[in-house]
């Protein structure tokens, strides 16, 4: 293959997404094939940068819409610069929650009061009693 394009096949294994998955990214605007071995699509290197950004994206609940909007983007776009802002605020409300959820089954996992769940460690790693 020419000009370092990487098949369709090794983009779908290196990337962990399916070949029709990047055949719908491609119909949705979010990555474009630059050419053809034979009558297998060719993408550059770079498109697996874009499909970890789009993977990441969508595992924070972007839409496929909104993915395509943010790979538009310039500085001048207010509007969508605002929902990025909105998103992230909702993305580190959520990593908050995992991580008291994390430090709570950390100690459910060694705790010896009965029952575990009126533990004050565990409900305070919760975040349902306030630290004294």
């Amino acid at each position: 293959m020419d000009d370092g394009l990487i098949d369709i096949g090794e983009v779908a294994e290196r990337s962990g997404l399916a070949a029709s998955a990047l055949r719908f990214y491609e119909r949705k605007g979010l990555i474009q094939a630059e050419g053809r071995n034979g009558l297998r699509r060719a993408y550059r290197p770079e498109t697996l940068e874009r499909l970890t950004l789009i993977t990441c994206a969508r595992d924070a609940g972007f839409t496929l819409t909104e993915i395509a909007a943010f790979l538009r983007a310039r500085p001048s776009d207010a509007v969508l610069r605002e929902q990025l802002a909105a998103r992230e605020r909702a993305v580190t409300g959520r990593i908050a929650q995992l991580t008291r959820l994390r430090d709570s089954l950390r100690h459910a996992a060694v705790c010896e009061h009965d029952p575990l769940v009126d533990c004050p460690d565990f409900k305070r790693a919760l975040g349902r009693v306030p630290q004294g």
